[in-house]
């Protein structure tokens, strides 16, 4: 397989004929997977070394599947810092001694990496990711502060564990997503495929077994099992704020969460009602405020220095 139709892969610019060619190369051999694995490494360092120098336009029009392998690489100023723990070989290295890399997503943007194991992530807007550069004999190990997407590879003698600030997720193989943000008060697990362990960090021996289309909330400080019943909310992935029934306070949080700004609503009048929309992540915060002033009452102040908004009803 030519390298300039994998990056065109890895880049989502293909076309639907030549991501089955693609998809057909990699189920003929193992050998054939592990090079497209290797491309894909290469790929993602040097997007990720790009960084902010990362030439500027706009997302390209195209729908992109929760289910498809494929997704639109955003022409993200994202940061990317590569911190390596070893000088050489990794086998002249000390064996507690391991080679992590840091993922770190800026507001309002999002990306989408791939581990050493095969295991897709999409990260969400403020999110950090950290992983080793090879994953150890015995478990394969990420930490999470924020909310991500993942595809995880399947091997069933050594789990993935996703550990968070407030929650750990142990799983073999599975598509699952998890919202858990440090400076949030919220814990959520959302399972699509497959089956996982949450466990409560506070609480060890507190650990449910989710099924798909369930998901964990940990609420009051203790897990609890619920249906999942909107699935528009993990649209994030395709660069969107998706929101269904919520008051503004609610729908506030979100925006929190997806810009990085404190929003304060001074008046109480402006969250009886309930609202559903979706906008586009890139839009900006002040673009999704003027269309909800259309059906609310109210008007806002930003505080630049302070990163605040305050909301005020009329």
């Amino acid at each position: 397989m030519q390298r300039t139709i994998l990056y065109k892969f890895f880049e989502g610019s293909t076309s639907y004929k030549e991501e089955e060619r693609i998809k057909k190369w990699i189920e003929m051999s193992p050998e054939n997977e592990r090079i497209f694995f290797k491309e894909r490494k290469l790929y993602d360092a040097m997007i990720l070394l790009a960084g902010n120098n990362m030439t500027k336009g706009k997302p390209e029009k195209r729908s992109v599947y929760l289910r498809r392998i494929t997704f639109e690489v955003i022409k993200i100023a994202a940061v990317a810092l590569i911190v390596f723990l070893f000088s050489h070989r990794y086998s002249e290295v000390e064996p507690d001694v391991i080679a992590m890399q840091t993922i770190a997503v800026p507001m309002g943007q999002r990306t989408n990496i791939v581990l050493p194991d095969g295991t897709n992530v999409w990260l969400n807007s403020r999110s950090t990711l950290q992983y080793p550069t090879s994953f150890g004999r015995e478990e394969r190990k990420v930490i999470l502060d924020g909310e991500a997407y993942m595809e995880v590879h399947k091997d069933t003698e050594k789990k993935f564990i996703v550990a968070t600030d407030k929650g750990e997720i142990e799983v073999l193989g599975t598509s699952f997503n998890v919202d858990a943000y440090s400076d949030s008060d919220v814990f959520e697990t959302s399972l699509m495929e497959g089956k996982l362990n949450v466990k409560d960090k506070n609480s060890s021996a507190h650990t449910v077994q989710l099924t798909p289309n369930m998901k964990a909330t940990l609420i009051n400080g203790k897990l609890q099992v619920e249906k999942i019943t909107d699935y528009d909310q993990f649209s994030w992935k395709e660069g969107l704020i998706s929101f269904k029934n919520l008051d503004v306070a609610q729908i506030m949080k979100k925006f929190e969460k997806c810009y990085g700004k404190k929003i304060i609503l001074e008046d109480a009048q402006t969250t009886k009602s309930k609202h559903s929309g979706k906008f586009r992540q890139a839009d900006g915060i002040d673009y999704a405020l003027r269309i909800l002033q259309k059906d609310i009452p109210m008007h806002y102040i930003r505080d630049e220095e302070n990163y605040i908004v305050t909301i005020k009803q009329y």
